[in-house]
């Protein structure tokens, strides 16, 4: 029994160009182009990346620190609004809850 081997196709960078400006204009996904080509699609994942020049990106973290400080906003009656930073004391908060009533500005 003889098992014939076949050879993989080696694609020249001005071919696989041509494959993924057929890709792009296809409007398909990467999966249903390839299955249609009777492509990998692997392969086209590869080219794309090697004629981008780019290498997949790396996951790293970041710390995310808020840009302003954590406030709670309270809309009046009135329709004025007062922020107040989340560390009020709730006593506090309170009282100037029960001034801004007592001045009708509620």
């Amino acid at each position: 029994m003889s098992t014939k081997r076949t050879r993989r196709q080696r694609w020249t960078p001005e071919k696989a160009s041509a494959i993924l400006a057929e890709l792009a204009a296809s409007g398909m996904s990467v999966q249903k182009f390839a299955a249609r080509a009777g492509l990998d699609p692997e392969r086209l994942y590869r080219w794309r990346r090697q004629l981008s020049g780019t290498t997949p990106p790396v996951a790293t973290f970041v710390e995310v620190r808020p840009s302003v400080p954590a406030r709670v906003e309270i809309v009046l009656h009135s329709g004025h609004v007062l922020f107040v930073p989340d560390s009020i004391d709730a006593g506090r908060l309170r009282q100037l809850v029960d001034t801004l009533e007592r001045a009708g500005e509620c």
